[in-house]
């Protein structure tokens, strides 16, 4: 008889528990129904901003802009909004930037392409290296290294920045053939310098990079369409990754994973997915992102998505279109 009863009692049991399991699974459905979709695309106006950079910040759940032309770092809400969140007047004009989140800094290359006609100067206009960095919560700025200054004959324009585990900074010079680096202290050093890394004058040479946990650096060359391989150890035994065609534009640089490479060529309006199976010694395009002919430039990382692309429209600065552009989109990429 007690066996009877403990057999209706635990198969009641199993009834209530998976009743409340089916209502706990539908409670977990509708919090992610719930949810806000990612936008496909975030739209902002400020005229004649023009950036070129673009970064997502996680916890402020913002992106940030940099501009040629104002050289503050604006932040930019799902909704368009946007603010300034950091300025300085070493900001001539502000190109690549890196959120290094684990160390809560926003890092920003500065340049100086005579754009910013209230900050560019005779003594800086084409000489311009710099990094500047800022607190990623309250936008001061918490540091600022002359990078130019280690080669003052030549032309430099800092373009972009990666950071590796250790917290180095690698930026890029597109009018120098080199890639400087700045470690966790502040101590900037030339970390690579080579011809092959050079562009006529006036052409852009290196221009996007990304940090590679194998211990390398994937770089791109703009004028050419060639993507480096940059060993971390040994810098100079850099190696050109074969590729099926040249990224002529080639832009801002996205490790998606570590086979997979986001490409942005603002000269092909196009942002391409490469994969590699051999450690980039070599790479295939698999899969092409077409964009409107504004000028894409640079890539974010934001959860959830491939990636999204900073239309910067500096096709229409550089051609002096009068009146300037007042609306800028960030694009969701798909492939």
């Amino acid at each position: 008889m007690f066996q009877l009863h403990s057999r209706a009692f635990s198969g009641r049991l199993a009834a209530v528990f998976g009743a409340a399991l089916l209502l706990t699974a539908c409670s977990d459905d509708d919090a992610e129904d719930s949810s806000p979709a990612l936008p496909g695309t975030v739209a902002f106006t400020q005229a004649g901003l023009y950036p070129e950079g673009v970064q997502y910040d996680a916890t402020g759940n913002r992106f940030l802009v940099s501009s040629q032309t104002r050289g503050a770092v604006g932040q930019v809400k799902d909704d368009g909004t946007y603010t300034q969140f950091a300025d300085d007047a070493v900001l001539v004009s502000t190109i690549g930037m890196r959120v290094d989140e684990s160390r809560n800094r926003l890092l920003v290359a500065v340049s100086d392409p005579g754009y910013n006609t209230a900050r560019t100067s005779a003594a800086t206009q084409r000489k311009l290296a710099g990094l500047a960095i800022f607190n990623l919560t309250s936008g001061q700025r918490t540091a600022y290294v002359n990078l130019g200054g280690l080669r003052p004959t030549q032309n430099h324009f800092a373009n972009d920045i990666a950071v590796d585990d250790q917290g180095n900074a690698y930026i890029t010079d597109s009018f120098a053939p080199i890639i400087y680096k700045v470690d966790a202290q502040g101590t900037a050093t030339v970390f690579l310098e080579d011809a092959q890394l050079g562009a006529p004058a006036g052409a852009f040479g290196l221009n996007g990079i990304a940090y590679h946990p194998g211990g390398f650096l994937l770089v791109a060359k703009s004028n050419e369409g060639a993507l480096f391989k940059v060993p971390l150890a040994a810098p100079a035994s850099l190696t050109r990754v074969t590729l099926p065609q040249a990224l002529t534009g080639a832009d801002g640089l996205l490790l998606q994973d570590n086979t997979t490479l986001q490409v942005v060529t603002n000269a092909q309006a196009k942002v391409y997915r490469l994969g590699s199976t051999d450690n980039w010694a070599t790479a295939t395009i698999s899969g092409t992102f077409s964009t409107p002919p504004q000028y894409p430039t640079t890539l974010a990382r934001r959860q959830g998505a491939d990636s999204y692309v900073l239309y910067s429209n500096l096709n229409a600065l550089q051609a002096n279109q009068n009146p300037p552009v007042s609306v800028f989109t960030i694009a969701r990429v798909t492939f």
